[in-house]
């Protein structure tokens, strides 16, 4: 393992506690006060942020820099370049970062939808099992028909990223970064 490699995994291990952190105080004190509802809807919310970027790195891991090259004059090419280039930052963030984070909050809310319930002893044991083996089997279920989606449309999605990274700030930030680095050289 490289330096950079290593750099790499250090961010996101710090990156992925503090998300964490944050996420679980906010889970812990607003997901019981929620609706039955709003449960759901938090639920199905993180499923959805989960398969996306989850389709978003098995996208970048398959594709290729030769295969993005037809696609020069697209928008989007640029920014779908330096995560193609950067694939495994960008599967690590999508894949393990944002989808176990959302693995969480998507079973805290199943926690909150089972706590408003108001069930007692067994039955409360059996539905909340229900709930959460539901949670996981929804995410594994979408996630899986997303994988073979997102192989056979690694270009399509690459590209939608990239153009949509461009609107933000993000590429603003790299490209302040890369005229400093130019002006130091």
């Amino acid at each position: 393992m490289n330096k950079k490699s290593l750099r790499w995994a250090l961010k996101v291990f710090v990156l992925s506690i503090s998300l964490s952190i944050v996420f679980s105080l906010l889970s812990q004190s607003l997901l019981p006060s929620l609706s039955s509802f709003m449960s759901i809807f938090v639920i199905v919310f993180f499923i959805f942020v989960s398969v996306v970027f989850d389709m978003i790195a098995v996208a970048f891991t398959t594709i290729s820099e030769e295969k993005l090259e037809k696609y020069k004059e697209e928008k989007g090419y640029e920014m779908a370049m330096a995560l193609c280039r950067n694939a495994d930052k960008v599967s690590s963030f999508g894949g393990d970062v944002v989808g176990d984070i959302c693995g969480i909050l998507s079973g805290a809310g199943g926690v909150s939808l089972v706590v408003n319930m108001n069930l007692e002893g067994d039955v409360n044991l059996l539905v909340t099992c229900l709930v959460s083996a539901l949670i996981a089997g929804i995410t594994i279920f979408c996630k899986a028909i997303m994988k073979s989606y997102a192989i056979t449309n690694c270009d399509k999605i690459a590209l939608l990223t990239g153009a949509y990274l461009e609107t933000t700030p993000f590429k603003h930030r790299k490209k302040q970064k890369k005229e400093e680095k130019n002006k130091k050289n």
